[in-house]
């Protein structure tokens, strides 16, 4: 038994070397990428501002109405904004469900909303893309299975942008790289039972 702990010592700094050697290089690697992903945000010299998102029709982490899904009306709910930059050229609004079984479900997907503190219930506040529904427009929660939370993420860009109705969210995504100088979230909850 003696010889075998013997052995495996000689492998023993080796291997803690190696382990070392793989936790800096996973680490430094880590740095370099999230550097990378903040800088895509705005210009590099700005700091990204937040935004207030609310609703006075649900609090923040609690139930959205039935009214709002697809169990109900399926309209979108009012919003509010706070904070809102005075540089901004437009707003984006993204709304999804990261509980989603197979991947983030989008919900919502508007952008070139005027920059003003208020998006109104059943409104069409700006273009509209598709949705994980496959549809343009607003697809209320409707999650098939248990407590589902949706995020309200609302995004000020420097610019307006130049994407036709229907646009996915993987193109909005990148046209608004280098353009976010705000951002804020709001989430509500939902189960159909």
């Amino acid at each position: 038994m003696w010889v075998k702990e013997r052995e495996l010592m000689k492998f023993g700094k080796p291997i803690a070397i190696l382990l070392i050697v793989c936790f800096v290089a996973s680490l430094a690697a880590t740095t370099v990428s999230s550097k990378a992903s903040t800088g895509s945000k705005g210009d590099k010299n700005m700091a990204i501002q937040n935004i207030k998102v609310f609703s006075n029709a649900f609090e923040s982490n609690s139930t959205i109405p039935k009214k709002y899904t697809c169990s109900g009306e399926n309209i979108n709910p009012p919003l509010e904004l706070g904070g809102i930059p005075k540089e901004a050229k437009s707003l984006v609004l993204i709304v999804e469900d990261p509980d989603a079984p197979m991947k983030v479900f989008t919900h919502w997907i508007v952008w070139n909303i005027v920059p003003i503190a208020k998006i109104n219930e059943d409104s069409i506040p700006g273009v509209e893309g598709i949705n994980d529904f496959r549809k343009i427009g607003y697809g209320g929660p409707c999650p098939p299975l248990g407590i589902h939370r949706y995020f309200f993420r609302a995004y000020a860009l420097d610019k307006q942008l130049g994407l036709k109705a229907g646009t996915s969210r993987k193109e909005l995504e990148r046209e608004m790289i280098g353009h976010i100088i705000a951002e804020g979230e709001f989430m509500g909850k939902y189960s159909k039972t």
